[in-house]
């Protein structure tokens, strides 16, 4: 859904690219840097229940690791390994996130619910990738879902700021919707994947 706002970000995100390019710096250098201080954010902060701070944190990275693609377009350096690359680095930066919340509702934080909601959207999220991932390597199309990473990444940080500024209840209503989301998402993919390979047998 996310994804129809792209043109008006990339108005943004263009003229920051041609400036970082000027700098020299590559796309795979901005992609891992992005990636690890998402990292960073996640598992130095939310481990210790600072919630709010670790979402500010994480969310300077998230828009920092938008800029590889603009600089791979505007210095022609796209190809696969880059794709390769940024795609491996968001399924880290996603991983550190939840785990982060994880560690902090098992040990300090005490919340087996969200501790386990925090576990299914991690999991849900790496099948999401998973499905696509693997549609795509048997020659299929699965760009289908009401939660792909943008969608997911949104819900997942801003629950959790809220959570830290102390709104009750914001991490359980936003882990919920997002397990929710995610196994609809999964749906989603398994149909049209079923649909297409179905096709494929019957001609």
């Amino acid at each position: 859904m996310l994804n129809r706002l792209r043109p008006a970000l990339a108005k943004v995100v263009t003229p920051i690219g041609r400036t970082l390019a000027r700098t020299g710096v590559t796309p795979n250098v901005i992609t891992v840097t992005g990636t690890v201080g998402v990292a960073a954010g996640a598992l130095l902060f939310y481990p210790r229940g600072e919630l709010f701070w670790g979402t500010v944190a994480i969310t300077a990275f998230v828009f920092f690791d938008m800029f590889d693609g603009a600089v791979a377009r505007i210095t022609g350096k796209t190809g696969t390994w880059g794709a390769f690359l940024d795609s491996t680095m968001d399924r880290v930066g996603d991983a550190a996130i939840f785990a982060g919340l994880i560690l902090w509702f098992t040990g300090a934080g005490d919340n087996a619910l969200l501790s386990w909601l925090a576990l299914f959207c991690l999991v849900a999220g790496v099948v999401i990738s998973y499905a696509k991932a693997r549609a795509e390597g048997l020659g299929l199309t699965c760009d289908v879902g009401i939660a792909e990473r943008s969608e997911r990444l949104v819900i997942s940080l801003v629950a959790a700021g809220l959570h830290g500024l102390g709104v009750p209840y914001a991490l359980h209503v936003g882990l919920s919707l997002l397990a929710v989301l995610s196994t609809v998402t999964v749906a989603q993919r398994f149909h049209v994947v079923h649909q297409q390979s179905a096709g494929r047998v019957a001609s």
